[in-house]
């Protein structure tokens, strides 16, 4: 019974490291929100997005997921006329980075209440297993 209770906290382990790496991309994104390009015509920040994968461990059979890639959002960029800036196109206009403040913050929150979902099934298995060992003292 302990071993099962353990592959469920090793099961929101994966969990929890998949998020944080979610939620370190997010964090990326929202650094570079506002990177253009330097020279004229050059492109911004392209967004990243992270791909999941669910893979079966080989030791318990459990079922974990883990981060299968971490890819470019290809959406188009936004395009302002400023004519005078250093990145500015032919046309003068300027491409503006893909990322979306809110949706960011919709992800970033989205990937932390799984977070803490995760922790909070890591940490009932734990109370579980010690009160199994109680239990068998």
């Amino acid at each position: 019974m302990a071993g099962n209770l353990s592959v469920s906290a090793d099961i929101a382990v994966s969990g929890m490291k998949a998020q944080a790496e979610r939620l370190r991309v997010i964090s990326e994104n929202m650094a570079n929100a506002d990177s253009v390009g330097i020279r004229p015509g050059e492109d911004p920040y392209r967004r990243q997005v992270v791909m999941f994968k669910d893979y079966v461990d080989q030791s318990t059979g459990a079922q974990m997921v883990k981060v299968s890639k971490v890819t470019t959002d290809n959406s188009p960029f936004e395009m302002r006329y400023e004519p005078n800036h250093p990145a500015a196109n032919a046309e003068g206009y300027v491409a503006l980075p893909n990322v979306n403040p809110l949706v960011e913050m919709m992800d970033m929150k989205e990937a932390q209440r799984s977070y803490d979902a995760n922790m909070a099934m890591m940490q009932t298995a734990r109370e579980m297993n010690s009160k199994i060992l109680d239990v068998l003292k």
